[in-house]
């Protein structure tokens, strides 16, 4: 699978989940295995109306995503993932008025389980959080064929 019908699918995905679509997240870049999501900065998100800084609860909806996401990157077939475990641990409050990057990879696929790490951070690379993930494998045909045909654009 090429970059480009990771990032289709990847935007197709996150199209069907009404937060991160009104968050206006984004894909920036996609490879086998990797993943990188934009959270852009919206004045309805502000958790701290006196500073500006970007609530924790959409960061950490950021962070959720693109670790679910990254799955669609590493492996060939689509499958829906059930998080079974998520960890963030927040360094630093984001800048206001920047966009928040998060970037996962997967760094371990089993025949039940997939392990992924994510980082949030801004421009000039300073870490906002940081994110461990497992997910559950269920199998490609787990998931209803015309959901599964929306996601790969019926590429399978």
């Amino acid at each position: 699978m090429d970059n480009q019908t990771r990032i289709n699918r990847v935007t197709r995905f996150i199209n069907t989940l009404n937060q991160a679509r009104e968050l206006g997240i984004s894909v920036t870049e996609a490879d086998e295995g990797t993943l990188t999501l934009c959270l852009p900065y919206d004045d309805r998100i502000i958790g701290n109306p006196d500073t500006g800084v970007i609530h924790g609860g959409a960061i950490t909806t950021l962070m959720d995503t693109t670790s679910g996401c990254v799955i669609l990157c590493a492996l060939d077939d689509f499958e829906l993932c059930p998080t079974l475990d998520l960890r963030v641990d927040y360094m630093r409050p984001a800048h206001p008025h920047q966009p928040v990057y998060a970037r996962a990879e997967t760094y371990r696929i089993t025949r039940n389980i997939i392990f992924t790490r994510c980082e949030a951070y801004q421009e000039g690379g300073e870490t906002i959080a940081n994110c461990v993930a497992t997910f559950m494998r269920i199998g490609k045909d787990a998931s209803p064929k015309q959901f599964r045909d929306l996601i790969t654009g019926g590429e399978e």
